[in-house]
């Protein structure tokens, strides 16, 4: 599930309720084809390896940069909302999706295709955080958590829907058909949004601090290039020494981290770190960061398993990522039913034990596990993600003091996308080292790849032991302790 930038938490002073209707219903489909986007790539890369001659460590940046793209513009979205009409933003975020989606349509090797995504990403960055202040500005409150409820289930359907989509489009067409497809859904969506958004909530003028924004492209820019790096390095395609842009990156990370640190006290500053004073908020956030890289891992290495050890096809691909993906997004209005019951801390634990086990499952796949084993494993792993996020979620937010939502919701959906892009680079660079090392061996590309993916699942099923140690500090925020049912703990 993806989070809103900053977002302002009532109706204008003044303006009556608007009742949602179609402007929702508009904002919601768009939502979910934009961000439908985010995972479709998956089980295209086999494909694209092959076609446009590049590598795993190559590929995987049409997912990277896509991620990595939304965390750097999603922290500037409080300013866009706040700036700039409604009407504006729709346009231009659904303007520059669809021209991203032309020029991946129409690109003619790698280098422009990783461009399209990129423009892609930047109206996918402005329309979730639109979405979700749309609604809290013009739903009434009484209905507001099920509305909210309700676009949870659609934004956690659409990236899980990616990759079954992107095999069935490539079982009939080729690559290019999964960028063709979207072009008249998101036309249409433009011509429906010139007859029904209105300009529903207010405008101010507001300062946006662009060297922050400078700092923090060049932090999380510089890291995920280095880790990918990483990648490209063992698989014999080292671009520049890996050290430079991680050194670039950290630096830069320690200039923006005391640039907000500086700001704290303005409205400049781009995102307020003194969240990170309130525990419960930290640890939640480490959790997501953690269950986000490992879902986007996962994501971007069962379709090279699939496909390059078990000899699968792009479609079969697809529909077996589907129930997995499925579940995790039916699961979000119970897991968030037993939230309000039991609190935080029953839910993730659980849930973080379920995904360890699911991981050391992974850790032992091989060139003859059995696909209903994979089918079951990925349902599993998914299940343990749906109890982890909307908990997660719900106690870093409400931990904090409200002055501070605004921050604290920019915040996670930064790291969000940043976590998705380096569980995408970490995952690819595992395998790659670890099929590197077993090549050098004299063992078979196919037995190499199976080795490599060992490497990646096994690592972060060690890992998964301290996240379970960790889920064990989870607290329910103190808004919802006393809550009939919810324990104070």
């Amino acid at each position: 599930m993806v989070s809103t930038g900053t977002v302002p938490s009532a109706a204008p002073p003044g303006k009556p309720a608007v009742r949602p209707g179609a402007v929702i219903a508009l904002l919601v489909v768009a939502a979910f084809v934009v961000i439908l986007n985010e995972t479709i790539m998956g089980v295209a890369l086999p494909e694209l390896m092959r076609e446009l001659e590049i590598s795993a460590a190559s590929a995987q940046w049409l997912t990277t940069a896509f991620l990595l793209t939304m965390a750097v513009v999603i922290p500037t979205t409080g300013f866009l909302i706040q700036r700039f009409p409604l009407r504006t933003l729709f346009f231009t975020a659904m303007g520059l999706f669809t021209l991203g989606t032309v020029i991946a349509a129409t690109a003619p090797g790698f280098g422009v295709l990783l461009i399209g995504r990129i423009v892609q990403a930047s109206g996918t960055a402005i329309m979730i955080p639109l979405l979700f202040t749309t609604v809290l500005n013009v739903v009434p409150a009484h209905r507001r958590g099920r509305m909210m409820g309700l676009i949870s289930i659609v934004i956690s359907v659409a990236p899980a829907v990616g990759p079954t989509v992107s095999g069935l489009i490539l079982s009939v067409f080729p690559w290019r058909a999964m960028f063709i497809v979207m072009i008249p859904i998101a036309l249409i969506a433009i011509a429906l949004g010139a007859r029904w958004v209105r300009n529903l909530t207010d405008t101010r003028r507001v300062t946006l601090d662009v060297l922050s924004v400078v700092l923090s492209a060049l932090a999380f820019g510089g890291l995920i290039f280095g880790l990918s790096s990483i990648g490209e390095a063992a698989g014999g395609h080292e671009i520049v020494p890996i050290w430079m842009p991680l050194a670039l990156g950290a630096i830069a990370l320690a200039a923006f981290i005391v640039r907000q640190l500086r700001l704290g006290s303005t409205d400049r500053v781009l995102l307020n770190l003194g969240v990170f004073r309130h525990s419960s908020f930290t640890v939640a956030v480490i959790l997501v960061v953690v269950a986000m890289t490992t879902l986007f891992g996962v994501l971007i290495l069962l379709p090279l398993y699939l496909q390059n050890v078990l000899g699968l096809g792009t479609l079969p691909t697809g529909l077996m990522l589907l129930p997995g993906g499925l579940l995790m997004g039916l699961m979000a209005p119970l897991v968030g039913n037993l939230f309000d019951r039991f609190g935080a801390r029953p839910l993730v634990l659980p849930g973080a034990v379920v995904a360890g086990v699911a991981l050391w499952g992974f850790a032992t796949l091989s060139v003859s596990t059995p696909i209903g084993f994979v089918i079951a494993v990925h349902c599993l792993l998914s299940l343990g993600l749906a109890f982890m996020f909307t908990p997660l979620m719900t106690s870093a937010l409400g931990s904090l003091p409200r002055e501070l939502y605004p921050h604290g919701s920019a915040i996670v959906s930064t790291v969000q996308q940043l976590a998705g892009a380096a569980g995408t680079a970490v995952f690819v660079t595992l395998m790659t080292v670890g099929a590197a090392s077993a090549a050098s061996e004299g063992a078979s590309v196919v037995d190499a790849t199976a080795s490599g993916i060992h490497t990646a699942f096994f690592v972060a099923a060690c890992l998964s032991i301290a996240v379970i140690v960790l889920a064990a500090f989870v607290r329910t925020p103190k808004q919802a302790e006393g809550v009939e049912g919810v324990p104070g703990h």
